[in-house]
């Protein structure tokens, strides 16, 4: 069953990220995600929340999600990404 990782992202520093990104696409994409959104500003319906960048992307489980997400190849771009932005980052299951 497909999960999914979405995560809403603060960029303080858009050219610093760009490293991030230059290092974690083909890492995610190695571990099976695909990336459902481009990095877009969502249009608010309802509610308070504000989020400032939304990022969705698909594993084939939440199994293969995690294995990415703890993986040794993973962790060191995870200070990266936290030097130049703020994120709430989410895993959910799919249906």
């Amino acid at each position: 069953m497909a999960a999914y990782l979405i995560v809403d992202l603060n960029v303080e520093d858009l050219s610093a990220l760009a490293e991030y990104a230059r290092q974690s696409v083909p890492l995610t994409v190695k571990y099976g995600g695909r990336s459902l959104l481009r990095p877009v500003v969502p249009e608010v319906l309802e509610g308070d929340w504000q989020p400032k960048r939304i990022i969705c992307v698909e594993f084939a489980t939440m199994e293969a999600l995690k294995h990415w997400w703890t993986s040794e190849e993973y962790q060191p771009l995870k200070p990266l990404r936290r030097r130049v932005s703020k994120a709430n980052v989410i895993a959910v299951q799919g249906v």
